[in-house]
């Protein structure tokens, strides 16, 4: 299970570090899912599978949406159209695609159960998270809540046209 960790983790500091480092916002966003996924992936290895599956549901899934969607409507005319068909070659798609395939090839070999599980650490389901967040850790869960609030209150005030 350490090798499925530290898989996990070297796929997410490489996309990570292509986000950061690439130009063109569709790669970056493709590298973006990688990432997710691999974080999900470490939380699996971990014996997380609930934090895994809203890592998924949440980030990889609906968030990632979002940003999809607005590069795509930020993205209008037919000079951008033909752009984006030349970047989406199958050239662009293979390097998230091999590192995908790698995760979940770990997936399957973490949910089949072929190793142990890390030292020490068991599965954590969703009663033992709540009880976490709302216990010791209730001033950080409320500040991050304040935190998102603040910026989405400055996101519309920056976007708001006058």
């Amino acid at each position: 299970m350490d090798i499925c960790f530290y898989i996990a983790a070297g796929v997410a500091l490489i996309s990570t570090l292509l986000v950061i480092t690439g130009t063109n916002p569709v790669h970056a966003l493709l590298n973006l899912v990688v990432s997710l996924l691999a974080v999900a992936m470490i939380f699996f290895t971990l014996g997380a599978p609930f934090a895994g599956m809203l890592e998924i549901i949440v980030y990889a899934g609906a968030i990632m949406v979002l940003f999809i969607f607005v590069v795509m409507m930020l993205n209008l005319g037919e000079a951008v159209i033909r752009q984006e068909k030349q970047w989406l070659t199958p050239r662009a798609w293979i390097g998230p695609m091999l590192l995908s395939l790698l995760l979940l090839g770990e997936l399957v070999s973490v949910l089949a159960g072929v190793g142990s599980h890390a030292a020490g650490i068991g599965e954590i389901g969703p009663k033992q998270v709540g009880a976490a967040l709302y216990g010791p850790y209730l001033l950080a869960v409320e500040l991050a809540s304040m935190l998102l609030l603040g910026a989405l209150v400055a996101a519309y005030h920056l976007g708001k046209h006058e």
